[in-house]
């Protein structure tokens, strides 16, 4: 798949995007961050009406930070970065998919992906093994 570069969302089309979307009542929407080029789910975590407009502006992705009551914007920590490719919506306007350049891990814990654990019928298995240890990413910061 192509590489393509990012170009800025219009003002006006971020504000139609905004009306379009059904935040909860905290205001608060899902989004599922999916590797662009290969499909992988990443992570899942909650973006505001100000995540949105902040993601669709730099092409950088940013989410509100539940824990902090703050804009998370992915990567100011650790480094792992998402740059946005594609910013979509399902049929309800409910969930939002992003499908990302992921740099490096995705995952808090080192691991690529945060969807690393399978329930089979031999019992529940880690299926990812840490790529980038929490404490290299963080140092003496919590993660995000």
């Amino acid at each position: 798949m192509k590489q393509q570069t990012f170009t800025p969302i219009s003002e006006k089309t971020i504000a139609e995007t905004l009306k379009q979307l059904k935040f909860s009542e905290k205001g608060l929407i899902p989004a599922i961050a999916q590797q662009y080029d290969t499909g992988e789910i990443l992570m899942m975590a909650w973006m505001t009406a100000d995540a949105v407009r902040e993601t669709l502006t730099s092409g950088t992705i940013c989410y509100w930070s539940r824990s902090r009551q703050a804009l998370w914007r992915k990567g100011e920590t650790s480094g792992q970065i998402q740059s946005l490719k594609n910013f979509r919506y399902d049929c309800d306007r409910d969930v939002i998919l992003l499908l990302v350049d992921q740099k490096g891990v995705a995952c808090h814990t080192g691991r690529r992906s945060c969807f690393f654990y399978e329930t089979t019928s031999g019992g529940i298995k880690t299926i990812s093994e840490v790529v980038t240890p929490p404490t290299d990413l963080y140092s003496d910061k919590k993660p995000s």
